[in-house]
């Protein structure tokens, strides 16, 4: 596959400032780095984003989680991989990714699960990373950028 633009980003510099400022204050949260990539990834499987996926599942391996982890995000409610907590954040991810899915945005049952493992600061920074790397996806699958060039 060949990307449609050289760099989106170089091109669209004041957005992609934008993006980035949201993911340097993800960096100064209190949600741990791991569980952010596993966010980051699961999402990006459900948009198709190769790029994301590719990118994200480096970064994660970086931040120590294990294959057998990594291989399980998809199927995260089958496995015994996942802790009560990453299980909150995922549904969230899902439910926030698949927005256009559902009726009413995201169901009150999964956010109160959420809501119950995570302060009110690091649920509004949980969000803030979910709606950012739904946007990050977006542009690289508009754009075809290719994956493994960002790692």
């Amino acid at each position: 596959m060949e990307a449609r633009m050289p760099n989106v980003y170089k091109l669209a510099r004041g957005g992609y400032l934008g993006l980035k400022a949201v993911e340097d204050s993800l960096a100064d949260s209190r949600l741990p780095r791991n569980l952010l990539e596993l966010l980051r990834i699961r999402a990006s499987q459900i948009n198709g984003c190769s790029v994301c996926t590719d990118l994200h599942s480096h970064r994660a391996r970086k931040e120590g989680e294990s294959d057998e982890r990594l291989w399980s995000v998809a199927a995260w409610r089958d496995t015994p991989f996942f802790s009560d907590t990453e299980r909150a954040a995922l549904a969230l991810t899902e439910e926030m990714t698949r927005v256009a899915d559902g009726s009413g945005g995201v169901p009150d049952d999964v956010w109160r699960q959420a809501a119950e493992h995570f302060a009110e600061e690091d649920l509004a920074a949980l969000v803030m990373a979910i709606a950012s790397v739904n946007a990050w996806n977006r542009i690289n699958i508009a754009t075809r950028l290719v994956a493994g060039n960002f790692r």
